[in-house]
């Protein structure tokens, strides 16, 4: 769209792209298609060891005008079901900063069509790039639909990240329909509630569902949810029971898995958790923050002071030392500060 002028994304795709055809070899093929008001086949079915010529592809993209995710992702899907191979990772990899407007924009329908071809083997990762009119949950949800997987990047570090230094997690699924249950005991527990994934929650009768589409855990790659619990006086046993359920990628065998968690297991204070839960609990309250949540009891300079704190045990940790960075210019913006 023209959009992907804005901001240099285009270019950042391009460069991204680079990165990625760079970890291919003569054992791989790829498709270029690109979509503005329409789509079009910019690269026909090549093989990964014929950099130059993709390369070249890549570097004549141009910013056009609407975005037609729809005819992209027909076009696209169609390449990949021309080069498909079973033995192989079939993926159509969709690149974009704004919503579908042009074409047909229905979710559901475009939900609909990559879940027929995530059934027959080909699979979707997602990407954004932008911001403004960028649709987080649209993408999101094509990725899960596609039994692939979802990502955000706004700079050539990022995207590094994710097709260099990450990429057999991006590009390899190890667990489809990965599903988490926790079912807790009433006896001990006086009420709880999951901080976030509201739009991934599923029906208590949906966990031992296997037509029920659920998300995808690539190789290497965490998952980590968390919950606010609050436990009844002198409460003294089993919390919960965590339940594990997925389809192997390999083996297409269903694995179910279980843990008890019990209340002698429990910290006795936040500083004496492992600093991963800290690290995970201190982002999660900048986003409560952020979304102007109810349960929210304290300020973003709080938020920034235990980030700060807990940057020691990471020295090595980039992304956490730029996630410290924006609490504090958050904080400074909340009040008023440059």
């Amino acid at each position: 769209s023209g959009s992907m002028s804005a901001e240099n994304r285009l270019e950042l795709v391009k460069d991204s792209l680079e990165m990625l055809v760079e970890r291919m070899d003569e054992r791989d093929e790829v498709a270029i298609v690109g979509f503005e008001s329409s789509a079009y086949t910019v690269l026909r079915p090549t093989n990964a060891s014929e950099t130059y010529q993709i390369n070249r592809a890549l570097k004549g993209l141009q910013p056009g005008d609407s975005t037609n995710v729809d005819e992209g992702l027909r076009l696209g899907y169609s390449a990949a079901d021309r080069m498909y191979c079973a033995e192989c990772e079939n993926r159509v990899i969709l690149l974009t900063d704004g919503v579908a407007n042009t074409g047909e924009t229905d979710v559901n329908d475009l939900k609909n069509f990559v879940s027929r071809y995530a059934s027959s083997g080909i699979t979707l990762t997602g990407i954004g790039v932008g911001m403004g009119n960028f649709n987080d949950v649209l993408l999101e949800q094509l990725a899960d639909n596609g039994n692939g997987n979802y990502y955000y990047f706004d700079t050539l570090d990022e995207a590094r990240e994710r097709f260099v230094e990450k990429f057999v997690s991006t590009m390899q699924v190890i667990a489809y329909d990965a599903k988490v249950q926790v079912e807790f005991n009433p006896q001990i527990v006086a009420s709880y509630r999951l901080i976030g994934y509201e739009n991934r929650q599923l029906d208590d009768s949906d966990f031992r569902d296997d037509s029920v589409d659920a998300g995808e855990v690539g190789a290497g790659m965490a998952v980590t949810a968390l919950y606010e619990v609050k436990l009844k006086s002198e409460a003294d046993g089993r919390i919960a029971t965590i339940k594990m359920r997925w389809q192997d990628a390999d083996t297409h065998q269903i694995t179910e898995k279980d843990t008890d968690f019990f209340s002698n297991e429990l910290s006795n204070s936040f500083g004496q958790t492992s600093p991963y839960f800290q690290r995970a609990a201190v982002v999660a309250a900048y986003a409560e923050i952020l979304r102007a949540s109810p349960y929210v009891n304290g300020t973003l300079i709080d938020v920034y002071d235990q980030a700060q704190e807990l940057s020691d045990q990471f020295p090595e940790d980039e992304k956490f030392d730029e996630f410290v960075t924006m609490v504090l210019k958050s904080a400074r913006l909340a009040r008023g500060v440059e």
